[in-house]
Order: C-alpha cells, then structure tokens, then sequence
C-alpha cells in the first residue's frame, strides 16, 4: 500500500507567509510604541492633576498662599539672601526654618545614621546654601526652589510625605527615571540614592515637574513698566520681593502656567545637551530643556487647575502676538539672564522662549494668549 503525500508549503507560499507577517509586525510596531509613549504621558497628566489637588489643599490651609519657603519680609534684613538669612536670625532671635527635603540615612549602607537632608537658610554659618534664597538662581546654573521645592517637607505631606515618589517624576523621562524609582520603596522620607559617576556619596535628583520661579516673586518684580520700558526689578529692593503671591492674584489662571516638565519630554530629538558644559545632577547627562526645541510640548498644569500640552511654538507666536499689540513680550528680556532668557542659547534649534520662567508680571501674567 502507498503511503499517502503529506500537504506541506510551497517555498513560494512559506516565503508569502513570512512576508505577511514581516508587514504586520512592521506596522504594528510603531503603533505599540506610540500607545506605550502616550500612556507614559497620559501618566505625566495624572501626575500633575494631582499635584494640582495637593496644590490647592495646601492653599486652602494656608489662606489661599501659595506654597512659601521665605519669610515673607525677608528683603527687610539684607540686600541679598547669603546677607538676610543671617540678619534674620541675628534679629529676631530665632532661626528661619530650612528647606527640609526629610530624614534619611546619611548613606545607602546598612544600617546607616539617620541624619535630616535639608537646605541651610537658618544663617547659622557662612556657608548656608545663599542660592536657594531666591526661587530661581539667577546666577551659575539657574537652579532653585522652583525645581524642587514642591518635593519638601513644608509641601509633601499633601501627596505622600516622601522626597521620593513617582508623582514627582514623568515616565518618559527614563534616564531620570531609572535612577530614582530605587528610592521609590524606601520607608524613609528621603532616599539615599548614590551616584554612580564615579563621585562619593549620595546625590540629590530633582523633581521632574518645576514651579513657575515668575509667580513665585512678588507680581512687582517681574512688573511691566511703561515709563522705563523694564520688566525686570531686583526682588531684593522691593519690600515684597519675595512674598509669595496668593493662588487668587493669577489674572488669567486658565493662561498662566503653574508647573509643567521641566525636560523636552514630547517629541525630543536628543537625550542629553552637549551645551551643557557642567552637567548638573544627571551624572553626566544633562537634558535638553522643555523650551530647548521647536517640537517640545511640555505637559503643564495651570492655575485654574486644568491640564495640558502647551507647545514651545504656541508660546513664541503668542509672545510675538502681545510684541506686536503690546509693544512688549510675555516674558522679561531684562532679568539678570539677559535676552537670552532662561538658557535659550542652549536650545537644539530655533526654538526661542522663556515661558513658564520668566513670565511678565509674574503670577498676574499669562504664558499664552487663548485657550
């Protein structure tokens, strides 16, 4: 008896199969990728609409001030922060209270001491932390309470009590992301995380969210003034300089930015910024900004609460639009950081804005036209 053929694929028809296949990864790839990319930034806006929430529970507690790092006549004692911190105590007494990130261990060795990680502004020393007197450093690299303020003590225990935790960090951003979500399950309130660039120690990794520095100032220091044509007015000759402005005194709260991220997360073309010639604590790695690229569309938060992309392009035209009508921009030129904004020379392309940082008038201000 003949044993019957076996049906098998032709070469021709194995190849077509392949083939098949082949078209249907490559078109589901990108559509996988991109659903992965939008829920990583549809997680980005849960972040902030809940930092919005802490936002206005701390402001309802708090006669509706935003949250506060200074003692609100702080430019009474001195004519800069490393000299008022000091006065401050001389004067009063009583020593002011520090930027307390939280207790912690001094290291990630077993059975390390617990020591209280904080910014020095007490003026107990010389050498007490002089630049996060100011929101926003105006000199050297820029940084400030306005980049990790909200992580705290005086504001953390709104979320979770944590310095710590992935509401304070988007998902797309994967190189920060990577190193702190190890400090994400540690029982203490700061997590020692160290570095590993080759330095000693632990290192401390900012939020990836940041405030607006503009509406941290008194509205005056960022006032537009039509006899001198200046937007810009030293926080440390005005007696409220540094009073944080209530939540109320925003004039357009659906316009006015609030926090947003602080790295070119949408669209970005490049990790890391070679302009950068001292990388900050990325070790080694320092990001483009969100206003470094034309295409980059920061998810922000607003005052009114709502949530939104706002695209670095829709903030130039707008700020071109008030220009032309207005006869100036919708953020300070004169600020000690000169035309150049808030490191706009170091941007990938041709993108040109200092929205969100710099915004005139302060919290009375707007960083886009309409929404």
């Amino acid at each position: 008896m003949k044993t019957p053929m076996r049906p098998a694929f032709t070469i021709i028809e194995l190849l077509v199969t392949v083939s098949i296949i082949a078209l249907l990864i490559s078109v589901l790839l990108p559509a996988v990728g991109k659903a992965r990319e939008q829920a990583k930034m549809t997680q980005s806006v849960s972040n902030l609409r809940n930092l919005g929430v802490a936002h206005a529970a701390y402001a309802a507690g708090a006669s509706d001030r935003q949250l506060a790092f200074y003692a609100d006549a702080i430019t009474s004692y001195g004519p800069n922060s490393c000299t008022a911190f000091t006065e401050y105590a001389r004067d009063t007494g009583f020593l002011h209270p520090n930027l307390v990130l939280g207790w912690g261990p001094e290291d990630d060795t077993a059975g390390a001491a617990q020591i209280l990680w904080q910014y020095r502004l007490d003026g107990t020393f010389s050498g007490h932390h002089c630049w996060a007197g100011n929101p926003i450093n105006w000199s050297g690299n820029g940084f400030g309470p306005f980049r990790f303020g909200h992580q705290t003590r005086a504001f953390s225990p709104f979320l979770t009590g944590r310095y710590y935790d992935p509401v304070f960090f988007a998902p797309k951003e994967v190189f920060l992301y990577d190193i702190v979500k190890d400090g994400f399950d540690s029982p203490a309130q700061f997590a020692s995380i160290p570095a590993d660039d080759g330095t000693e120690g632990s290192v401390l990794y900012t939020s990836s969210y940041c405030l607006s520095p503009a509406a941290m100032y008194g509205p005056e220091v960022l006032a537009w003034n039509p006899d001198t044509e200046e937007t810009y007015h030293d926080e440390w000759d005005l007696g409220a300089g540094l009073r944080t402005p209530s939540m109320s005194q925003a004039l357009y709260p659906n316009l006015k930015t609030h926090m947003l991220e602080h790295a070119w997360l949408q669209n970005p073309r490049q990790q890391c910024n070679p302009g950068f010639s001292s990388p900050g604590s990325f070790q080694g790695c320092e990001a483009y900004y969100f206003n470094h690229g034309w295409e980059s569309q920061p998810v922000t938060l607003f005052f009114d609460g709502h949530v939104e992309p706002v695209g670095v392009r829709e903030a130039m035209r707008a700020d071109g639009r008030h220009q032309t009508q207005a006869g100036y921009g919708l953020w300070s030129r004169d600020t000690p950081f000169g035309e150049d904004g808030y490191f706009i020379d170091f941007a990938y392309d041709m993108a040109a804005s200092s929205f969100h940082i710099l915004t005139t008038d302060g919290i009375r201000g707007r960083d886009v036209v309409s929404n």
